[in-house]
């Protein structure tokens, strides 16, 4: 097999496909953003659907799939918002949750549905260099994933080592994993109030009234659009923040600080989403409704230690399916 083989080529991108994995922690002193999948847990089962390390970097879909030419077979797993998988034009039913084994050909991914945000895992993952430790896209930064940007169609992303399946007709797995455990649709958003005495008419006002998400969201921030809160006029002095920062400019619309957040910032602070609810932000599209709901510390750990052993609980069940 020649290097080339062992690469897939770009036909067409899709909206925003970029390389992720688990995120550059650890360099935040020095301004460089998490980044990695917005939804980390999903990202990681999708790598043990295929036989992975969970932090391999894996491909995050946004909006509507890209179009790829297989140039030798392939396993791959697909989690996170349904679409559709067409390989030389014929339709691969149920597509989500399971190992499947592909031969070499066009491969054509479609539009997203109950969600914006799907994640891609082929075996061996992608082969991006490792840029301060993760293959990560920092999209802002413009470095890590692919040439530090989403892709475009011409690009060939190289695999890692893995031996490729021998078949000549695409075979899925008969068993499958359904993540389908965070809180429904219609429940709030959780989230961590800050103790600020000035905003709290505006901390009220932002758990008791609906929002839309706007569509000038991104991976930076999820920007809210309703009635406008009261906010300062000036920015402060800035002040640490992080994925799950609610920041409160001074038009009064709230944004929520995502994955490729900056790591300071002076608008005004409303308090801090959870980490167990973050990855139901990175489903919302633009007009989602939103609400939210302030919780206490204890609610936020116990979120979050049910999300983690439920996740923990399928990793272990596909492990042993794999070796079975």
């Amino acid at each position: 097999m020649s290097r080339d083989d062992a690469a897939i080529e770009v036909l067409a991108p899709g909206p925003l496909s970029s390389v992720q994995d688990q995120g550059r922690p650890g360099w935040r002193h020095l301004g460089v953003a998490r980044s990695g999948a917005l939804d980390p847990g999903l990202a990681a089962l999708a790598n043990r659907l295929v036989g992975n390390d969970a932090d391999a970097a894996v491909l995050e879909l946004c909006l509507h799939g890209p179009q790829l030419r297989l140039r030798r077979p392939l396993r791959l797993a697909l989690l996170g918002a349904s679409l559709d998988l067409r390989l030389d034009g014929r339709a691969l039913p149920a597509a989500m949750g399971r190992p499947i084994e592909l031969p070499a050909g066009e491969l054509r991914l479609g539009g997203l549905r109950g969600g914006v945000r799907a994640w891609l895992a082929v075996a061996g993952g992608f082969a991006a260099p490792t840029v301060l430790g993760s293959r990560s896209t920092d999209l802002r930064g413009g470095f890590g994933g692919y040439a530090g940007r989403a892709l475009r169609a011409g690009d060939r992303l190289a695999l890692g080592d893995c031996v490729p399946p021998a078949i000549q007709a695409p075979r899925a797995s008969a068993w499958w994993v359904d993540p389908e455990f965070d809180p429904p649709d219609r429940e709030p958003i959780r989230y961590r109030a800050h103790a600020t005495p000035a905003l709290a008419e505006a901390q009220a006002r932002f758990g008791a009234q609906a929002w839309r998400v706007a569509a000038a969201s991104d991976r930076q921030g999820l920007r809210l659009d309703g009635a406008a809160l009261p906010a300062p006029a000036a920015a402060g002095v800035s002040e640490p923040v992080a994925p799950g920062t609610v920041q409160l400019p001074p038009d009064g619309r709230p944004i929520v600080l995502l994955a490729d957040a900056q790591t300071v910032g002076g608008y005004a602070r409303l308090g801090h989403v959870i980490a167990a609810d973050l990855p139901r932000l990175a489903q919302a599209g633009p007009n989602t409704p939103l609400r939210f709901r302030a919780c206490d510390a204890a609610e936020a750990a116990a979120a979050w230690r049910e999300r983690q052993q439920r996740l923990a609980r399928l990793g272990v069940a596909v492990d042993a399916r794999l070796r079975g």
